[in-house]
């Protein structure tokens, strides 16, 4: 959360529609050309000044005046104003989500797929540009279902895919959760694939995963992880 602002960024009851109009642009964020990266981070770094000149109103609307009879109107305006802009910017648009129902009927789910992709492609991109680490861990959590329809959990076996390929990085290990949730043979050969590589990264988290997998009643904590990488198994 930012500098105590409390209220939603965004809506949070809009259509699909509705975020495709405002962040469409946002997939340039994960585009293989750089020159679309490039105009992409051009217009999240222009959304993030409308967001920063938001709340800068809102901290005015809450210092002392003796124009009290304005104070509450005032307020009012600049949290609107600053909902209107966080909706148009990643990831505070993402954080209307406690709003909303289920993730998997959540207009916003398709921005909350493309913000872990972003990560897991072009991780050194999205920590300088948009670093929200517990944005990532409260996403991977709340996806963490076997309720998506395929499509949804194509792109979850992908993120976990993806995570498991290179040197970890601050909540990759939620995506175990995931890995739970989307078990099947499709994740599993990816998985085996991995194992199998030339990647040492890819080997370690791919062969731990699929011990977890077959395993389900162990807890995924950082003592087991530690004991498994030590060559025994966790009793």
């Amino acid at each position: 959360m930012i500098c105590g602002v409390t209220g939603m960024a965004g809506s949070g009851v809009d259509d699909g529609h509705g975020w495709t109009e405002r962040l469409a642009w946002a997939y340039g964020l994960i585009a293989a050309d750089p020159d679309e990266r490039a105009a992409a981070l051009a217009r999240l770094a222009s959304a993030r000044r409308e967001v920063e000149a938001a709340l800068l109103r809102i901290n005015k609307a809450w210092l002392p005046t003796p124009r009290l009879r304005f104070k509450a109107r005032d307020r009012r305006a600049a949290h609107k104003a600053y909902d209107e802009a966080a909706s148009h910017c990643l990831p505070e648009a993402l954080w209307s989500r406690h709003a909303s129902g289920e993730i998997s009927t959540w207009a916003g789910l398709p921005l909350a797929l493309l913000f872990l992709e972003w990560e897991a492609r072009y991780p050194q991109e999205w920590t300088q540009h948009a670093k929200a680490w517990g944005t990532k861990q409260s996403l991977i959590r709340e996806l963490a279902t076997a309720d998506h329809e395929d499509e949804v959990r194509a792109k979850l076996v992908d993120l976990v895919d993806l995570a498991v390929q290179r040197v970890y990085r601050c909540k990759d290990r939620e995506y175990v959760r995931v890995a739970r949730a989307v078990d099947g043979a499709e994740l599993r050969g990816r998985l085996h694939k991995a194992h199998r590589s030339g990647n040492p990264w890819a080997q370690i988290h791919a062969g731990y995963v699929l011990w977890l997998l077959d395993n389900p009643e162990v807890p995924n904590t950082r003592h087991v992880w530690r004991t498994w990488l030590a060559g025994t198994r966790p009793r």
